[in-house]
């Protein structure tokens, strides 16, 4: 029997309690195509809180996704810490040149003041614009990077992997600053309206490090962060694997996991069956090349490996859907999940 019409954030919520809702919530976490909306540069674009809440609005409401994604872009964070910022007319803009130049600044660095940071303002004002527009029927998401995470911006890959394994006093002095951050970062944007935090932890996967070390620095670090973030968070290794810390990820506290395509989406479905809820994984990079037909086709393979029985949300593996991914392919992914994601799910 086909279920009632559910807002998205009765569909969301319904699916977060490993439930079938009326169907599969999408999440189509746009952010630069919301300046493609408004027909201005995307450095134009992230100047304003009001440009990201009205790009926003306009995304929600062409694809109809099931949530508000005010995510600027990842840098804007070693931005407040005082980093350059380098945009592009095509993609998502880069951190510049590393704030930490040396390991010895690591004792001089200081967490940035939420409420005395410009570019954090515009981020929780545009989250504030859209919670007074959604009135609370539309999740709003708002992003933290991992105190895990952030320092490869902070200092580089290479220097930070030293750092991890040479200097252990100089690393834990960074993650104290790091967490302190992200804590009041992430509960700032909670504040502002956000329904959840997802937390995006990509050095966590084991993609990058091993399980082993992971146990011992970015699963400790999640844990003491995420238990201090005043809401629900999601987890997400932004392309990375994560089957082989599946049994520690729920410890964490965190409610959902971002997965990567390069798993196969069944086995992770099961790993973390009533434990998390699974978001994913349609291949970003691929999708830029995508018919209207394979969309569809692949919006429909992915529902079956993982929908049933709830637990499941679609959206892109990485966590932003590339600049180049065209209008006609959202559209057939939004029309798919209309069309195949209905529950019950049919065989």
């Amino acid at each position: 029997m086909k279920k009632k019409n559910m807002t998205s954030m009765e569909r969301v919520l319904t699916t977060l309690s490993h439930n079938e809702p009326d169907r599969v919530p999408l999440f189509l976490l746009l952010t630069m195509h919301g300046a493609k909306e408004l027909g201005i540069s995307i450095q134009e674009y992230f100047s304003k809180a009001e440009n990201v809440f009205e790009g926003q609005i306009r995304l929600q409401e062409k694809y109809n996704s099931d949530c508000f994604y005010p995510f600027f872009y990842a840098p804007i964070e070693v931005e407040a810490f005082g980093s350059e910022v380098i945009f592009r007319e095509d993609g998502p803009p880069n951190a510049g040149n590393p704030i930490i130049k040396n390991f010895g600044d690591i004792k001089n660095l200081k967490t940035p003041r939420i409420n005395e940071t410009k570019v954090l303002h515009k981020v929780l004002k545009s989250i504030e614009l859209l919670k007074e527009k959604s009135k609370g029927t539309i999740p709003i998401i708002g992003v933290a990077v991992s105190p895990f995470s952030l320092p490869v911006m902070q200092l580089g890959f290479e220097n930070y992997f030293d750092l991890m394994y040479f200097h252990k006093d100089l690393f834990n002095h960074l993650m104290k600053i790091n967490e302190t951050f992200c804590i009041h970062w992430a509960n700032a944007q909670l504040e502002a309206g956000a329904t959840a935090i997802c937390y995006f932890d990509p050095v966590s996967s084991p993609t990058l490090i091993p399980k082993e070390l992971y146990f011992e620095t970015g699963y400790q670090v999640a844990k003491r962060t995420i238990s201090k973030i005043k809401g629900p968070t999601a987890t997400h290794f932004a392309s990375g694997s994560c089957l082989s810390i599946a049994n520690l990820l729920p410890e964490t506290g965190t409610a959902v996991v971002g997965v990567s395509v390069q798993e196969d989406l069944s086995a992770l479905k099961q790993a973390f069956k009533n434990k998390l809820t699974v978001l994913g994984n349609l291949n970003g990079i691929e999708m830029r090349r995508w018919t209207s037909d394979e969309a569809s086709n692949i919006v429909r393979d992915t529902i079956h490996k993982a929908a049933r029985g709830g637990g499941f949300i679609l959206s892109d593996n990485h966590g932003e859907i590339p600049f180049q991914v065209q209008d006609k392919t959202l559209s057939a992914i939004a029309d798919a999940v209309r069309e195949f994601g209905t529950y019950p799910i049919a065989e």
